[in-house]
């Protein structure tokens, strides 16, 4: 694998080499960069790219939605927010407006996560990441029949995302309906990731014995 990034590294740069003008084989490799943990390369090649195409709006906006990306990757929440602010590239922009909501969900803003989230859905309606965002972000809130509409809109399409089978799930335990098929389904999809949130049904299970005590 890593011989395989190594070798597409040098092909990218060797691209960059033959056309220097070309925008895309520099937010290509900065996003290979990033994904090979490469961070500090990846930033100073978009920094570099930026200034190259500075008065090219179109390949500007590319460069900072990878430069966000970049520091999404890393932690760097408020940075990531500030560079897909500046998106204005109709093609990109709900990729942006999905990237600002998941960001916001990292920094528990789950209001303002929402509102960007909804401003996405409504430029691609059927998109599963965005739907899913809107879901877990209203999950957070406790707008349960608003998340469950949202992972109801993916399973339709998309019975094989764990993510969203897990927290169907959860939504179906707190609104008193049916739940162990999504929990099951989500486990078998995914058995590290069911493992790493089961806590959380722990945790909503709680919640409902203790409300279930205090009206009895």
């Amino acid at each position: 694998m890593q011989a395989q990034s190594e070798k597409l590294i040098s092909k990218l740069v060797q691209s960059i080499d033959e056309k220097p003008e070309r925008v895309q084989n520099y937010y290509d490799l900065g996003t290979l960069l990033t994904r090979v943990k490469s961070y500090d390369q990846a930033e100073e090649l978009f920094m570099k790219a930026l200034g190259k195409f500075a008065q090219d709006k179109k390949a500007n906006n590319l460069l900072e939605y990878g430069l966000g990306n970049l520091y999404y990757e890393v932690g760097k929440f408020d940075d990531a927010l500030k560079r897909y602010d500046k998106i204005e590239d109709e093609k990109l922009k709900a990729d942006a407006y999905l990237m600002m909501a998941q960001s916001l969900i990292q920094k528990n803003d789950y209001k303002r996560a929402v509102a960007y989230g909804l401003t996405a859905h409504d430029l691609r309606k059927q998109d599963p990441e965005i739907n899913q965002v809107l879901g877990d972000a209203l999950l957070a809130l406790g707008n349960f029949n608003q998340a469950k509409d949202f992972y109801d809109q993916i399973l339709l399409r998309h019975p094989g995302r764990a993510d969203t089978q897990f927290n169907r799930g959860l939504v179906a335990m707190v609104l008193g309906e049916p739940y162990t098929d999504y929990l099951s389904q989500a486990k078998q999809l995914d058995p590290a990731y069911y493992k790493k949130s089961e806590q959380r049904i722990a945790d909503i299970e709680k919640v409902l014995r203790d409300q279930k005590n205090d009206h009895s």
